[in-house]
C-alpha cells in the first residue's frame, strides 16, 4: 500500500470509529507496525489533521473534520457502484433513477485513473430481478417516513382478506422480489410489515404521530430482534 493511501485509510479508520482507536488496532487493520502508525499519526497532526490522543490511550478524529469529496479507494468505488446497481434493480422508479444518476455523477467527479474501476469493476453486475410492482407512490411514502406522518391504508393479506389501518411508516425493506413497509399499526397496537404490492390504496394524512423517527426505529429494531422467526406480516 502506498503511503498516501495508508494515510487516507488511517483517517477513515478514525472517522468511522465511535471510541478512541489504539495504535495496535490501527496497525492490525493496515498491516503495518505500531511504530509506523505512530509516525503516520505524527505526520497527519503536523499537516493540521485534527487528531487527538496519545500512545496507549487511543486516537480520535475531530467530528467536524472533513476531507475533499470523492477521495475514494478502488474498493470504495466498486462498493458504491455495486450498491447503486442493487438499488437500480430492486427499488421504485424514483430511487432507481437516482441510483443511475449517482453512478454518472461519481464517474464524472473521480480522477481519470479511477474511472476504470467503475467502467470495468471486478464484481459482476447485479443480476436483473423481477420485482412486484408497488400499488402506491413509494416516493411519497419515504417523504412521510421522514416527516413522521401517519398513513391510512387498505391492505390485502395473503388470504385475500382486506383491512383498513392507520399506520406510522418507519422503513422500507427489501426481501428478494418484494418490498416491505415496516410500520406501527394502530389497529394491532404493534409493529407490522406490509408487502407494498398488496397495498390497495393509501391516504397520506397530515397528522403527525409524535414519535421521534430514531426512537421509533430503535423500538422496531428491538421488536425485530425479539420476534425473529415469527410471522410479522399484516
Amino acid at each position: 500500500m502506498r503511503r498516501s493511501d495508508r494515510l487516507f485509510q488511517l483517517i477513515q479508520i478514525l472517522r468511522r470509529a465511535r471510541r478512541p482507536v489504539t495504535a495496535r488496532t490501527i496497525a492490525a487493520e493496515l498491516e503495518v507496525s505500531m511504530r509506523t502508525v505512530y509516525r503516520d499519526i505524527a505526520d497527519l497532526m503536523a499537516q493540521r489533521v485534527p487528531i487527538r490522543g496519545e500512545a496507549g490511550t487511543g486516537y480520535v478524529l475531530d467530528r467536524h473534520y472533513d476531507m475533499p469529496p470523492l477521495m475514494l479507494t478502488a474498493e470504495e468505488l466498486e462498493a458504491a457502484v455495486l450498491g447503486a446497481q442493487w438499488v437500480a434493480q430492486r427499488s421504485d422508479s424514483v430511487l432507481s433513477r437516482a441510483a443511475k444518476d449517482l453512478v454518472a455523477k461519481i464517474t464524472a467527479a473521480v480522477p481519470e485513473h479511477l474511472r476504470p474501476f467503475i467502467a470495468e469493476p471486478t464484481i459482476g453486475p447485479v443480476a436483473p430481478l423481477a420485482v412486484s410492482a408497488d400499488a402506491i407512490d413509494m416516493g411519497r411514502v419515504r417523504q412521510w417516513i421522514r416527516e413522521g406522518r401517519k398513513m391510512r391504508i387498505r391492505y390485502c393479506d395473503e388470504r385475500k382478506r382486506i383491512s383498513e389501518r392507520t399506520i406510522w411508516p418507519i422503513m422500507i425493506g427489501y426481501a428478494d422480489a418484494v418490498r416491505l413497509l415496516a410500520a406501527w399499526c394502530e389497529l394491532r397496537q404493534d409493529f407490522r410489515h406490509f408487502r407494498t404490492d398488496r397495498l390497495i390504496s393509501a391516504d397520506y394524512l397530515d397528522e403527525r404521530h409524535g414519535e421521534r423517527r430514531l426512537a421509533l426505529a430503535m423500538r422496531w429494531k428491538r421488536y425485530m430482534k425479539e420476534s425473529r422467526g415469527l410471522d410479522l406480516s399484516g
